[in-house]
């Protein structure tokens, strides 16, 4: 059975290939692909409402942890950012890196304790392609 620090290493790993350099609005979106990558793989198994309520679950102690992360929502398609996207501005990306890898983290372990770990395979391989597709997004920005 995997926990926490397994989880932990995944989203680990995903935020090494995310390039460190990067201003917060980009880690930000690297985010939002990796997010919704393992929430379309998640909804062809558990479908909107169980995401959603699991989505509700993982925010609401997200925002408990990183009052800046409170304008964060959701709706039966996943994350919504925009609000987020409004304040953020302020944030620095050391403080934005912990509170998003909070909430990956808390996405796979709920995800992972409810389905008895089932989705967490296809979902940490989800999580790695997204990583794979930013860093050839980092290198052709580079260039």
């Amino acid at each position: 059975m995997l926990d926490e620090n397994d989880h932990r290493a995944r989203v680990d790993a995903w935020m090494g290939r995310v390039d460190k350099v990067s201003p917060p609005d980009r880690l930000f979106d690297a985010f939002e692909r990796a997010f919704g990558a393992m929430w379309g793989r998640a909804l062809v198994t558990l479908g909107d409402v169980t995401l959603t309520a699991i989505l509700d679950r993982v925010l609401y102690t997200a925002a408990e942890r990183f009052p800046s992360l409170s304008s964060l929502e959701m709706d039966a398609t996943g994350l919504r950012s925009e609000k987020f996207r409004q304040g953020a501005g302020s944030l620095q990306r050391d403080q934005l890196g912990e509170g998003i890898c909070f909430i990956l983290v808390e996405f796979l372990r709920v995800l992972g304790n409810l389905t008895a770990e089932v989705l967490t395979p296809a979902l940490h391989a989800e999580l790695a392609k997204a990583a794979a597709k930013d860093a050839v997004r980092g290198e052709e920005a580079k260039s």
